[in-house]
């Protein structure tokens, strides 16, 4: 991952943060790791001022700055129509943690965690280092490749072409189709990078009741998931609620895993939190969830997986797959990283690749609430 930020011209990064200390701290992690930082700010107003000037690749922000604040900033950069990747590197309280959540809607592409007092240095550094890596790597254009235009060609099934629709395909192969599942079905949706904004989109347009009831796995840090769920809870007709262990599945009600902890379900499909170790870095890791929903449920399952780095979802996927459940991938148009969705669609997983603007009604579809 980090032999990405080691190239001939290596990625140029601007570091905002009000704390001399953090601004050491992020700018030495940074240039170990091969950047080039090119710049150090100290409030909202010099960093914009520096992004004007410098016009780095990537930047890092903090939130809580004197004067303009991280969210004025991503305000600032979005009415300028800037396609900045921002790095939010933010302190965990219930007032950070809802002003994070609150930055990743605005535009963020990702967020770390600052490190509480007693935690290693090294995880906070290393998590740095790779969001970092890929915001960068995002910001950079891209040659069309023959992988991408295949992907781009499954996405066109879906599509509206001629009057057609996306929903109206859906749902006449789902009448013809001899092997209809019987019940409701549960909806399970797994992201990552990108994933709060594309929520934000995407959740509000689910109906209420949604099947018979779903999860969300949302890679992020401890502390902030809670914010993330009111947030959307606000805006949606579904309730939607951190899970907090011992919740049954409901139709008006989605659960969404809490960051630090695996979302696991029991044998009666009952939610349960645990402490395994993180896979692959992560926890809670969507694999896991989707291993426990694909054994439970079967072909009643319908896995989407949306924007985010990484393959996490896949070998849930295989899970899915083996045991007749659907799944949709969101579109490579959409995503704010094509990781997990290219995983699964690549494995030739996907029943469907939809962009983001028609998922809610492709899960309509599916549900046969279309």
């Amino acid at each position: 991952m980090l032999a990405a930020a080691r190239t001939a011209k290596p990625s140029r990064i601007l570091v905002a943060d009000d704390s001399t200390f953090m601004r050491r701290l992020l700018t030495q992690a940074l240039r170990d790791a091969g950047f080039d930082v090119v710049g150090e700010a100290a409030d909202g107003d010099e960093a914009l001022s520096l992004y004007r000037e410098l016009r780095p690749d990537a930047m890092t922000l903090d939130l809580a700055m004197p004067g303009m604040d991280g969210i004025g900033v991503l305000r600032a950069l979005r009415g300028e129509r800037s396609s900045l990747p921002v790095v939010v590197v933010s302190a965990f309280s219930p007032a950070h943690g809802a002003r994070a959540v609150d930055a990743l809607a605005e535009g963020a592409f990702d967020l770390v965690a600052k490190p509480a007092f007693g935690e290693p240095l090294e995880t906070f550094v290393s998590a740095l280092r790779e969001k970092v890596t890929a915001a960068a790597s995002a910001a950079a254009p891209k040659a069309p490749t023959r992988r991408a235009a295949t992907d781009a060609a499954r996405a066109a099934r879906v599509t509206p072409t001629n009057g057609d629709s996306a929903v109206a395909r859906l749902r006449a192969r789902r009448v013809a189709s001899s092997s209809a599942s019987a019940g409701k079905k549960v909806v399970l949706i797994a992201t990552s990078t990108g994933g709060p904004r594309a929520l934000a989109e995407l959740i509000p347009n689910l109906p209420s009741p949604l099947g018979a009831g779903g999860m969300i796995v949302q890679h992020m840090p401890a502390g902030f998931t809670a914010s993330l769920a009111q947030r959307l809870d606000r805006s949606s007709k579904l309730t939607v609620v951190e899970a907090a262990g011992g919740e049954a599945l409901k139709p008006d009600t989605l659960l969404l895993a809490p960051g630090g902890s695996h979302l696991r379900l029991a044998d009666d499909g009952a939610a349960r939190l645990t402490d395994e170790a993180a896979v692959g870095g992560l926890r809670p890791r969507a694999d896991l969830t989707i291993a426990d929903a694909a054994k439970l449920y079967g072909e009643r399952l319908l896995l989407v997986v949306m924007t985010g780095m990484g393959k996490d979802g896949l070998e849930g996927a295989k899970a899915v797959r083996a045991r007749g459940g659907r799944i949709i991938a969101e579109a490579e148009s959409s995503c704010t990283v094509y990781g997990m969705p290219r995983a699964i669609v690549e494995a030739q997983l996907a029943d469907e690749v939809v962009p983001l603007d028609q998922l809610a009604d492709a899960i309509r579809a599916e549900l046969g609430d279309a």
